[in-house]
């Protein structure tokens, strides 16, 4: 499994059902391997949100890097 694929499978496995019980989702933009950091587009309650950064950080972010330590880094596209 590609480093992209294992990211695609932990926001849509582990990301993504913790953020649509709040209204919301993110989506894989891309993947920049030379600086290991994952874009993601923040959806609907979490794209208008004023928490959506800490949303980020805590729940995408972390749950991505603990699953594929190739990524260093989550932000927003």
């Amino acid at each position: 499994m590609t480093t992209e694929e294992k990211i695609k499978d932990v926001l849509t496995n582990k990301v993504s059902p913790a953020l649509q019980m709040h209204g919301g989702d993110c989506s894989f933009v891309k993947y920049d391997e030379p600086t290991g950091t994952l874009y993601v587009a923040m959806q609907g309650a979490c794209g208008t949100c004023p928490f959506a950064l800490e949303t980020l950080r805590m729940t995408v972010e972390q749950a991505v890097i603990a699953e594929v330590p190739e990524v260093k880094a989550v932000e927003r596209a």
